[in-house]
């Protein structure tokens, strides 16, 4: 793919390193700098990746990757490093990669002393597939997880605590180590109650059903991020099975069914360790 970088990033060389339905991205040599990545943002993700070039900009580094400049539809961003979270985990086991992913979130949910970013999406317009694709099962007299975990997800983000801007998208390949130590990648940019942005990490990786569908993991990650977070087990139970029926809802509107039964199959298992919490 060729591609024109600003003239001012003093781009010498690039090469694709990888294509995400976000965007292409880039591994860059600038001229008298470090590498660093440029992501060329794709359309249908446009809008969710300027609110994450807003997140890191306001993180400034914390945690978090650091964005050196942007145009319209791209994102100059330092080079987090070439390990991920998923790496680790098979290097070093499951505890430790969740044990990892908790001192990642308690650095970038850290307090700034700059105004969080005005774009940052609210939970109630995050959760709009789910609260759509309930509606549809209630018109159809359908009892589903969708509708339940609706109900739920409105309970809680009208008894929010601990509001404050989120990654939005947290899993094992949004985590990398490099000269900086772990860093989070890839944010969507929400504003919201803290233990959401956990939910994702129990659906997570997406190809080892050895673990999302397990009990024991699900249970003992709640443990660790109950802890990190000060907050009850239960709450962050409840997070994650709203948000894995979010996910399967997002799923079936891009009509894959696999991977929506595949998020539901996560949904089941979390259901019930909450039913025993």
């Amino acid at each position: 793919m060729k591609v024109s970088f600003p003239a001012g990033w003093r781009i010498v060389s690039a090469v694709e390193i990888a294509d995400t339905p976000a965007g292409t991205v880039f591994e860059v040599i600038r001229a008298g700098s470090e590498p660093a990545v440029v992501k060329l943002l794709k359309p249908k993700a446009l809008i969710d990746s300027l609110r994450g070039a807003d997140f890191m900009a306001w993180r400034d580094g914390i945690g978090c990757v650091r964005l050196i400049a942007r145009s319209e539809t791209m994102l100059l961003m330092e080079h987090a490093g070439a390990v991920t979270l998923r790496d680790r985990l098979k290097t070093h086991g499951d505890a430790d990669a969740t044990g990892i992913a908790a001192e990642v979130l308690l650095a970038y949910h850290s307090a700034s002393g700059t105004a969080s970013p005005a774009s940052l999406q609210p939970l109630d317009r995050y959760f709009a597939s789910l609260f759509a694709k309930a509606g549809q099962d209630r018109r159809d007299g359908i009892e589903s997880p969708f509708t339940e975990a609706a109900e739920l997800a409105g309970r809680l983000i009208a008894d929010q605590r601990d509001i404050k801007p989120l990654h939005g998208d947290l899993h094992h390949e949004n985590i990398m180590h490099g000269p900086r130590g772990w860093l989070i990648i890839d944010p969507i940019g929400l504003i919201g109650d803290a233990a959401l942005d956990v939910a994702n990490m129990f659906s997570n990786p997406l190809d080892r059903f050895d673990l999302t569908r397990s009990e024991e993991r699900i249970a003992a990650m709640a443990a660790v991020f109950s802890e990190a977070l000060k907050r009850d087990v239960r709450t962050i139970l409840r997070y994650a099975f709203a948000y894995g029926c979010l996910s399967a809802a997002w799923h079936e509107e891009d009509g894959n069914p696999q991977e929506r039964d595949n998020e539901l199959a996560v949904v089941t298992a979390v259901k019930a360790v909450l039913a025993q919490a």
